[in-house]
């Protein structure tokens, strides 16, 4: 009996042995001359498969840019030399844009290549659509020239937004919006309405800059301020310490900053970044406004506060200097080696409702 039960065993085994042989056989066979590789994985159970990693974009470099291989010469780079009169470079190793820190031609080459289309946004409501001329002219001679441009033009009148000669790749487009009495809900009012263009715009758009309509350029705003999340440094705040900041101070607002809190301060007039990042700053500082409305509070400097908080929780990829945001009523410090977009000297009480 004990012989027996050995006997059927060994048969077993025997079977099972050849019947993997024989899955093995024609596996083989049958792959190597019907199936690719994705073939297979298809026949695995989904539960199975690792997660694959997210599609990355492909990242520009020169050995891919045959067009710079024409050899536009720029300076050879040199990390022993360069600005030692301001800081380049942040606590978390972000960069921080000024002139004579990048090369524009090879800025450029890298970035007009990849056929990006730059968003801007302005809101030009009430008086304030008087600024808007100089705006567009400006923007035509200086702002991300040679790129895919397109202008959002935010405005209660839209029979007085002017026309201006825009070069081939660059349009301007008007969204009419309400007017209000207070300037202040002008401002809040900014974040919500952005968002809502975010959401429209399609995957041809990249980057986009919220801008102030009272301003004009003045020189180059090009590729070297790309980044995923920017802020510009406020020209009236970059020399004083953090205690002299016009944070919001009150721990009932959700713009709330502690004493200890902040690193830059940040301008409302001039942000923007890649169209994800902006979106998600837009919802964040556009939800906490409402939030803090619903409470009776209003932010110190509204979405400036509120952006502010945002950008000490979420630290910007690239900082741009006062250089893009200066105001002409200052006097140019020697650091500011050249001013390009900067706020003009208004009479705020004959061009807001309410000051």
């Amino acid at each position: 009996m004990e012989m027996q039960s050995c006997s059927a065993k060994a048969v077993f085994v025997v079977v099972l042995l050849s019947t993997l042989i024989g899955l093995l056989y024609v596996y083989q066979i049958y792959f190597q001359t019907n199936c690719d590789q994705t073939s297979f994985e298809a026949l695995i159970s989904p539960q199975l498969l690792l997660p694959q990693p997210p599609h990355l974009p492909h990242l520009p470099h020169l050995l891919h840019l045959p067009h710079l291989l024409h050899r536009k010469e720029y300076a050879q780079p040199d990390i022993t030399k360069g600005r030692t009169d301001v800081v380049t470079v942040t606590p978390w190793l972000a960069p921080i844009v000024w002139e004579s820190t990048f090369d524009p031609v090879l800025m450029d080459a890298i970035f007009k290549p990849q056929n990006l289309t730059i968003a801007a946004t302005v809101f030009a409501v009430g008086k304030y659509v008087q600024f808007l001329k100089d705006f567009l002219k400006t923007s035509e001679q200086f702002f991300f020239i040679g790129f895919n441009v397109h202008i959002y033009v935010f405005t209660d009148r839209p029979n007085d937004v002017p026309k201006v000669q825009l070069a081939p790749g660059r349009k301007v487009s008007v969204r009419v919006v309400q007017s209000s009495q207070r300037w202040q809900e002008i401002s809040a009012r900014r974040m919500e309405m952005v968002h809502t263009l975010l959401l429209e715009l399609s995957d041809s758009t990249h980057f986009i800059f919220c801008l102030d309509v009272d301003s004009k350029f003045h020189g180059r705003w090009g590729s070297e301020s790309l980044g995923e999340l920017v802020a510009v440094v406020h020209p009236g705040y970059y020399g004083n310490p953090r205690s002299r900041f016009p944070f919001e101070r009150r721990t009932k607002s959700r713009a709330y900053m502690a004493p200890s809190d902040g690193d830059f301060y940040y301008c409302g007039g001039a942000f923007g970044g890649s169209v994800d990042q902006v979106l998600a700053l837009t919802q964040t500082c556009s939800k906490n406004y409402r939030d803090d409305e619903k409470e009776g509070v209003e932010a110190a400097w509204q979405e400036e506060s509120h952006l502010n908080r945002y950008f000490w929780e979420n630290k910007p990829s690239k900082v741009l200097s006062p250089e893009y945001l200066w105001q002409d009523f200052k006097p140019r410090n020697p650091e500011i080696r050249i001013i390009r977009f900067s706020g003009v000297i208004k009479n705020y009480a004959a061009i807001r409702p309410n000051v």
